[in-house]
């Protein structure tokens, strides 16, 4: 039987935001070291993420984005060689160190060779363990901690290059995410289904009425009985009749009630509640093929605790 893959890269790592920043890379320490602990990680197929080719990028980003996303990073190595700064702002909560683009390439990289990996069966699904995250990564502009799209990118190269026909993106993070929106609306082949805390970052939600997008604003303090009933009545029965071939995930933990970057109450039984009916529709339409990426989630023992539920999940243990 095949196992669930684990794809990460020690350059993620080294992409940083600057001391006291959430989306710092102690956050992949604790889920590494969560699943280690509990055995978990003895269950998994590790692999190196690769970087992930410039023109796969572009099957979700603008060519001239990702060409000065490069532009960028090298031109802050350059001037950190002549003294100059460390960081580069790209807007008030996200910046660029010299290891961002390497990072941003890796993070991307891992979902597309997740995929890859899934689609030929040698691994039953997969999670990564990624950053920077990438769900409010636009067409065009990075915002909110996240520069490539990770998640849209690894649907869209399903389509191109795998020729699949339908794929599904899930998004549960806390934040809506406005960035797979923005690439994703209106294109039939993929269905984007999302709740998220509302009013909240960014921008306060969704703003397309595509009909490819089935989006759930929630209030503030809503916890997991809740947020279920609301899965059970407007994801599930769109999934089922949308019969996707693959399911991608934005795994985002950070509606976990003990993150304070949101406001919400879900807890590891939720998460595991969540994956188990996700599961359930790929196991139905999609032969279980599942790519799950990380997005958000910055109270380090929540989401490592957290992660640890969805992978268990995924890995049947």
């Amino acid at each position: 039987m095949n196992k669930t893959g684990y794809f990460s890269h020690r350059d993620c790592r080294k992409h940083d935001m600057g001391h006291g920043h959430p989306e710092c890379p102690e956050r992949l320490d604790a889920i590494e070291d969560r699943l280690l602990i509990t055995g978990v990680a003895d269950a998994l197929d590790q692999r190196e993420a690769p970087q992930a080719p410039i023109t796969d990028l572009e099957l979700a980003h603008g060519r001239m984005y990702v060409a000065s996303l490069r532009g960028l990073t090298d031109g802050l190595r350059e001037d950190m060689t002549a003294g100059g700064p460390s960081h580069a702002q790209i807007d008030p909560d996200t910046s660029i160190n010299v290891h961002t683009w390497d990072a941003a390439l890796r993070a991307a990289g891992a979902a597309l060779a997740a995929t890859d990996a899934v689609l030929a069966g040698e691994m039953a699904n997969a999670f990564c363990a990624v950053r920077p995250p990438g769900h409010h990564a636009c067409k065009d502009k990075a915002m909110g901690f996240c520069f490539f799209n990770n998640v849209a990118v690894a649907a869209r190269y399903a389509l191109e290059r795998h020729g699949l026909k339908r794929v599904a993106i899930v998004d549960f993070d806390v934040h809506h995410g406005n960035g797979t929106e923005n690439i994703v609306a209106g294109d039939q082949r993929i269905l984007m289904v999302s709740f998220f805390q509302h009013p909240f970052y960014p921008e306060g939600g969704s703003r397309s009425h595509a009909s490819n997008l089935v989006n759930v604003p929630v209030p503030a303090y809503t916890k997991g009985e809740q947020v279920r009933a609301l899965i059970e009545q407007h994801w599930l029965p769109r999934l089922e009749a949308y019969q996707p071939e693959m399911i991608f995930i934005s795994a985002g933990f950070d509606a976990h009630r003990d993150d304070d970057l949101g406001q919400m109450g879900l807890v590891e039984k939720d998460y595991t509640w969540i994956t188990q009916q996700l599961k359930a529709v790929a196991e139905r339409h999609a032969q279980g093929r599942i790519v799950s990426c990380l997005e958000g989630g910055y109270n380090l023992d929540a989401l490592a605790r957290s992660v640890e539920a969805h992978v268990r999940v995924l890995a049947d243990l």
